[in-house]
């Protein structure tokens, strides 16, 4: 399991209460690092599915656009702003 291997998605920027706290989300690493060190809940339904999914694209068995539809869903349970960008 390569978790440095690049595997990106369209941005997603997720902003935290504090506005100084932006963070640009596009690959299975960085959105699992934003879930579990950023994140001001770890309980959800949503989160908990985005953290699956985290390892589900990294060893292939989920399309990275299945995690940023993920991301964006845990970061509305989580009341966390979730910005997508499109390319």
């Amino acid at each position: 399991m390569e978790w440095d291997k690049s595997i990106e998605f369209a941005p997603v920027l997720l902003m935290f209460k504090d506005p100084d706290r932006v963070i640009s989300v596009t690959t299975a690493m960085g959105a699992a690092n934003a879930l579990i060190k950023e994140f001001p809940t770890d309980d959800g339904e949503e989160f908990l599915l985005a953290i699956k999914l985290c390892l589900d694209v990294v060893q292939g068995n989920a399309e990275p656009e299945e995690l940023r539809a993920a991301i964006i869903r845990a970061a509305n349970e989580a009341g966390v702003t979730a910005i997508a960008v499109l390319h």
